[in-house]
């Protein structure tokens, strides 16, 4: 015979904030057992009713929503519980629910286990930035479980949506990062979720009906007259000129800063037709790439002929350099938003401003540019 659930809320006005608001505690009741833990969120006294935010402010139907997928998720618990067990206990459920359940495997060490073979893979198939990027991911993900339950790892079936979400509030809301390092921080452990879905040990995906809100575009590239104003003031500090020729080298053909250092003339072939070549591998991704130089590029490149060391075809600053020159040499310039230009935004004019404005296929320059993909994660 199935046991009744029943799922309640209450303020424990005990500890009243100085803003009026109480912690939302959850009373979960299974036959004869009960269970009490908090819901991690707060409500403001004047507005609570028969456990429920009274109103249709977007505050009240948020602390009201997520009320109800704190009941769902409890249900859910109960549910895949009860299927294994001939009696669930209104604790079993709460240590499902907060990921306290003992005897089973764990997602932090699951996650642990993909960072040390990802490590192993640096320098092979995968990058060291990406390897960072897991890094950082777990160690957020390792201190929400610390500040929100008090644990160090969690069970597979304490993946589920009201985690997922409850990672976003910890993130965005919590601990005030913004909508840009989110987008970094999410896609990460969506891919290692997804491995855990492969493997058959979940078998829903916590990330469905999850949409993470996207930081406002920024235009990465500069426009026709912007490029214009760069190539035609004239500078005053004697180290510009070679920045300037460094970031227009890249704006012209695509190539970013890191394969830029790697250039030599072993890059560099002529076609049948005369046209001269670039063609090398890109450090992030592996992939090969071929663009034709144009009359630019080449100067540049005749200029600075035999400067470089190691046989390099430029002499290049360090990033950090080329990116505080291209601001200055952007403000020098009478470019008004001179505080969004870094050396990258050279790669994107080539792909916004040189190539796709003038017709060349998307498909095509995402060859040249060396892209493993076209299409965002999200």
């Amino acid at each position: 015979m199935k046991q009744e659930v029943k799922v309640s809320f209450y303020l424990k006005k005990n500890e009243m904030k100085e803003d009026g608001k109480c912690p939302v505690m959850a009373r979960l009741t299974i036959g004869q057992s009960e269970a009490v833990f908090s819901a991690k969120l707060t409500a403001p006294v004047s507005l609570w009713s028969s456990g429920r935010v009274t109103g249709k402010s977007r505050a009240a139907i948020e602390i009201n929503s997520r009320l109800d997928a704190v009941r769902a998720s409890s249900l859910s618990h109960f549910s895949e519980l009860f299927a294994v067990r001939t009696k669930v206990s209104a604790e079993d459920v709460k240590n499902a629910l907060l990921g306290m359940a003992f005897g089973q495997e764990t997602f932090i060490s699951y996650f642990r286990k993909h960072n040390e073979n990802f490590d192993k893979r640096v320098g092979v198939n995968r990058s060291l930035k990406a390897a960072y990027s897991y890094r950082y991911a777990l160690g957020h993900l390792e201190k929400f479980l610390q500040k929100k339950y008090r644990l160090s790892d969690i069970p597979f079936k304490a993946l589920d949506k009201f985690f997922i979400e409850g990672f976003d509030f910890h993130l965005r809301i919590e601990s005030g990062y913004k909508p840009g390092t989110i987008i970094e921080i999410m896609p990460r452990l969506r891919i290692v979720i997804n491995y855990v879905i492969c493997e058959g040990i979940i078998i829903r995906d916590p990330f469905a009906g999850y949409t993470p809100q996207r930081p406002r575009a920024k235009q990465k590239y500069l426009t026709r007259a912007e490029l214009d104003k760069l190539m035609t003031t004239p500078l005053t500090n004697p180290n510009h000129y070679l920045i300037r020729d460094l970031f227009l080298f890249s704006c012209y053909t695509g190539i970013a800063y890191s394969d830029m250092c790697r250039l030599t003339d072993e890059n560099l072939s002529v076609a049948e037709d005369g046209t001269v070549w670039i063609k090398t591998v890109r450090k992030k991704t592996s992939n090969s790439c071929e663009i034709p130089l144009m009359e630019l590029p080449l100067q540049i490149l005749e200029r600075y002929r035999g400067t470089a060391s190691k046989n390099r075809l430029l002499p290049m600053f360090s990033n950090s350099t080329m990116n505080a020159g291209v601001k200055s040499i952007a403000r020098t310039c009478g470019i008004e938003r001179w505080e969004q230009i870094v050396f990258h935004c050279a790669r994107h004019t080539y792909a916004s401003e040189i190539t796709l404005s003038q017709g060349v296929p998307i498909e095509t320059v995402s060859r040249m540019l060396g892209h493993s993909r076209i299409s965002p994660i999200y």
